[in-house]
């Protein structure tokens, strides 16, 4: 069975592209922090970084709704490819086939950095007497719950 499970930040915004038979795939990178290794330069924790592939409606919901530095949960099947990087040596790069992707961020913690935002008007209130037709007030004392 190949099913990983990874929780993690995006390093960047998503990518959203068509295939030439039509269909949709969204890519971006999760960067998942290592709990007990830390950087001895920086004191930062050290990350593993994969990519992700979303594909049709869920790549769709992930190209609308993600963005740089949002949390997601991702379960999917992990593969490795090898390439040669340019200064000649072998890479590995870690890629999951995203199943089921989990937005983890609030929206507010995004809020201004690219993320979701508020819509910038409300709707006005309807008028006291319109709210209430067809209502009766409860006092919260008579509640079941």
């Amino acid at each position: 069975m190949n099913r990983l499970t990874i929780i993690g930040n995006l390093t960047r915004d998503p990518e959203q592209r068509t295939t030439p038979s039509g269909s949709t795939v969204c890519t971006f990178t999760v960067a998942v922090n290592r709990r007990a290794r830390r950087d001895a330069q920086n004191n930062q924790p050290e990350a593993d970084f994969f990519r992700v592939s979303a594909w049709n409606q869920l790549g769709e919901n992930c190209a609308r709704f993600l963005s740089k530095g949002r949390k997601v949960a991702v379960v999917g099947p992990v593969s490795v490819h090898t390439y040669q990087g340019n200064d000649g040596q072998t890479r590995a790069s870690l890629e999951v086939m995203a199943n089921d992707v989990e937005f983890l961020s609030s929206r507010n913690e995004t809020e201004g950095e690219g993320g979701y935002t508020a819509p910038a008007a409300a709707a006005p209130a309807p008028a006291a007497e319109n709210a209430s037709a067809g209502f009766t007030a409860v006092e919260t004392d008579e509640l079941p719950f």
